[in-house]
């Protein structure tokens, strides 16, 4: 498995990992209403672009296939955690939370935090982080229930 940089032009294909990852992995904790309002089949590709070209991710590979992203802000804000459905439990997400928490060491952040589904929640509480709050979001008018979680470094 390799963790590197994202490399313009992967837009689609982090798209097809979110797509995934949202609809296999978080199916036992949200509706198909729900599902479909957080990663809709039709979406704006452009958008999309402009999304994935600011967070700067980090994309997880295995045999050259993109199997995961994730993304950690200056403040150390981690705003989008993918893994591909067909890679849930073989160790992608590990490889990605361990080198954000590298990344963020040589940045000298004392702290990370995210929005995490229900579905993550569990992933991310084994990697040290609390909940701080859960709350309901509003995503296209369908209501999101999800949790703002933190850590210490």
């Amino acid at each position: 498995m390799l963790i590197r940089d994202f490399i313009p032009g992967e837009e689609a294909e982090l798209r097809r990992v979110f797509m995934s990852s949202v609809h296999a992995l978080a199916s036992d904790c949200y509706t198909q209403e729900q599902l479909d309002a957080w990663a809709p089949a039709a979406y704006d590709k452009q958008r999309w672009a402009d999304k994935i070209i600011a967070l700067r991710p980090f994309v997880a590979t295995v045999e050259g296939r993109v199997t995961g992203y994730a993304d950690l802000q200056e403040s150390g804000y981690i705003d989008h955690f993918f893994v591909s459905g067909d890679f849930s439990g073989r160790g992608v997400g590990s490889a990605l939370m361990r080198h954000i928490h590298e990344v963020a060491a040589k940045r000298g952040l004392l702290q990370l935090s995210a929005h995490v589904s229900l579905s993550a929640e569990a992933f991310f509480a084994k990697h040290g982080f609390l909940v701080d709050e859960r709350r309901t979001v509003g995503v296209t008018g369908i209501p999101m229930p999800n949790s703002r979680t933190s850590k210490e470094l």
